[in-house]
């Protein structure tokens, strides 16, 4: 094994890294500038931590708050890895303390605020060997991004002052100009872009137009009760509104609490506390909440309003299901969400480009076409296939042959050389003799007039189908003007076929269902739900014997493994997935002593002492560590994408610590 498997087994308790992970490490290693986008809960953080564990020196990691440092450091801890923090919430002794203890280089990893990290650049430069700059939520520094925060910027003079030190910038949300803006802010030297998938197919996705809030409570409710005991995030635009939300809940027997920046600061760190350590399940926000969350177990994110971008709404989606196991997303749209939003947009410092972002959102929000296929296509990662898990797939709307129509369209737009929006593709479309069409000599187009017969409101709306789907992209730095990509122009040329959504036109009606994408019941949660609880109780004494979140102890996806597998060794419990050995060491003794009271009590075996069958499944298991496991929704997907990369089934095997037959067995399935 290499130094960087050795620390990812070590350190973290895995036994394979995800897609891109290892290629950015050694990257990382070489010195170099790097811009990274991984999704929420895709493993940035590994990224950067690993070099720092191998490179002399401290790294210095950017991040926009406290809240978020906290949660990290505390991760970082946990995991046996040398981390602190230097903030304003930190009495300035303790603050002492912690530089005194990155001059003795007894830090790998120190966390700053970007205002922080200015103040205390002549320390900095005078006592610390830093091995590298990561710029967490490197979003922020553009005003592209969504989340634009002045202070970022000052950023832009690391790399004058730091020249010789590698700069890492990292996003979960960042689209092609955004992207562009990053690098040039912070004067990055000949980076690399890497590039993770963006799809979370473990998220479900669900869109509720026109309800009452009557008919939101009720479906909410709905949601709750498929979830007891579990975590959730619902998202308000109002303060107002989480208070009346929180308020009723409460009232429902709900255990529920409000956070907005209205709050004093103190109570919003006791609701977040408690509900980071689970000691409330729901929590009613506005957007001033959850960049500072690390909970992998928040089983659905919920919008009663619409959000005021893609970007916006992808991030907070991601809150949830960072366990990789299934989770409901909701979004309730109406037309006085829309009205509010644009005021917002119209109100604020940048009218243009956060008009043009709720547009997309709103579009979202109508669609009639998959919209997981919408999320990908808006970050640059175009799909042809639907993905059977958000309303739209579900509800499978009529469909019809659009290949002609959409290849008038592309023509129209190839023929201008790209240099129109949509109304003017529209007006060629329909043969318009506007004054600036004929001012530009469009009306001499083939195109021109080729689509009459249709009415402009419906080009549009194909229009927006193809932008969607991703046969073509706008480009706001170029007047919003329409660019062909090439799944598009693979339609154009006539070497693949369109179906467009047919056109419906009435409104919406509220119906009263159950939601979406019920959650299934695992082997653990079906048969070892006790011995699941207590193992869920063990993580919560440990969590505030530590003062930690539950979360930070075992994931829940790790809590799954060990009441299905039931290990009652050391060793074997040092095996389970997500175990490090700093945890094995530290309270593994705890965890194994309550799985065999409970197989004693129980009367249910272990993996280590099963039939002659389940000897069988253990003489594979420890020749691939995760034979007979469950596959999961991540799985499946890095599955599909290492392989259409060229990854053989020798390889592939390694990666998965599978058998051959186990992979050639699951790519027949999934593809």
């Amino acid at each position: 094994m290499t130094k960087p498997q050795l620390l990812l087994k070590s350190c973290y308790g895995y036994d394979h890294f995800r897609p891109m992970q290892e290629e950015i490490i050694n990257h990382v290693l070489k010195n170099q500038d790097a811009l990274i986008l991984m999704p929420t809960g895709g493993g940035k953080s590994i990224c950067f931590q690993i070099p720092a564990l191998m490179l002399e020196g401290t790294a210095i990691v950017v991040s926009p708050l406290i809240s978020l440092m906290k949660d990290q450091v505390e991760a970082a801890k946990a995991n046996g890895i040398p981390a602190e923090t230097i903030n304003s919430g930190n009495p300035e002794s303790i603050n002492k303390i912690i530089q005194e203890k990155c001059q003795q280089g007894m830090v790998k990893l120190l966390y700053l605020s970007p205002e922080r990290l200015i103040n205390e650049i002549p320390w900095l430069s005078q006592n610390i060997k830093i091995s590298l700059f990561a710029i967490d939520e490197a979003h922020c520094i553009s005003q592209w991004g969504h989340d634009f925060r002045p202070e970022y910027t000052q950023l832009n003079i690391l790399r004058d002052r730091f020249p010789e030190v590698p700069i890492i910038a990292l996003t979960a949300t960042a689209d092609k100009i955004t992207k562009t803006d990053i690098v040039s802010r912070l004067h990055l030297s000949h980076p690399q872009l890497f590039i993770s998938s963006f799809d979370r197919p473990n998220l479900s996705l669900d869109v509720k137009r026109g309800y009452s809030a009557k008919d939101k409570f009720r479906t909410i409710m709905n949601i709750i009760e498929r979830h007891q005991h579990e975590s959730g995030i619902i998202y308000c635009l109002a303060r107002k509104t989480t208070e009346k939300l929180a308020q009723k809940l409460n009232e429902a027997g709900v255990s529920a609490g409000v956070y907005h920046a209205g709050l004093h600061i103190e109570k919003r760190n006791r609701v977040q506390e408690a509900f980071i350590k689970g000691h409330i399940n729901v929590i009613v926000a506005t957007i001033a909440f959850g960049m500072g969350i690390d909970k992998s177990d928040v089983r659905f994110v919920i919008h009663y309003n619409l959000p005021k971008s893609i970007e916006s709404f992808y991030q907070e989606i991601g809150r949830g299901g960072r366990d990789s196991l299934p989770t409901e997303t909701l979004l309730f749209y109406n037309l006085q969400d829309l009205i509010t939003l644009r005021k917002f947009a119209e109100e604020s410092g940048l009218k243009e480009i956060n008009l043009e972002k709720l547009k997309r959102i709103q579009e979202y929000a109508e669609a009639q076409v998959c919209r997981r296929r919408i999320l990908l296509n808006y970050f640059g990662e175009t799909t042809e296939h639907n993905c059977g898990n958000c309303d739209v797939c579900l509800a499978q709307p009529q469909r019809f042959d659009g290949t002609i129509l959409a290849q008038k369209a592309l023509s129209a737009i190839m023929r201008t050389k790209e240099q129109i929006g949509f109304t003017m593709a529209v007006e060629i479309l329909r043969g318009s003799y506007s004054a600036e069409l004929i001012s530009k000599g469009y009306q001499s187009l083939k195109t021109f007039g080729v689509g009459r017969d249709i009415p402009f409101r419906d080009w549009h709306d194909y229009l927006l189908q193809m932008l969607q789907m991703g046969f073509m992209e706008i480009a706001y730095d170029e007047d919003r003007h329409l660019k062909v990509t090439k799944l598009g122009k693979e339609i154009l040329y006539g070497r693949k076929q369109v179906e467009f959504a047919v056109i419906k036109r009435e409104d919406y009606k509220v119906k009263n269902n159950k939601g979406l994408n019920t959650i299934k019941q695992t082997a653990a949660e079906e048969d070892d739900k006790a011995l699941l609880e207590r193992l869920r109780e063990l993580c919560r004494q440990i969590a505030n014997e530590n003062n930690w979140p539950t979360y930070v102890v075992m994931s829940d996806k790790t809590l799954h493994t060990l009441a299905v597998e039931r290990p009652t060794t050391l060793d074997a419990f040092g095996n389970t997935f997500g175990i490090s050995q700093h945890k094995r060491n530290m309270y593994g003794e705890r965890f194994i002593a309550i799985i065999k009271e409970y197989v004693i009590t129980s009367g249910k075996t272990t993996l280590e002492n099963k039939n002659t069958e389940i000897s069988y499944i253990e003489k594979q298991k420890k020749l691939h560590a995760n034979a007979y496991m469950p596959w999961t929704e991540e799985d499946d997907s890095q599955l599909k994408q290492l392989y259409s990369e060229g990854k053989r089934i020798e390889e592939l095997a390694e990666i998965f610590a599978r058998n051959k037959g186990a992979i050639e067995s699951r790519l027949k399935k999934i593809l």
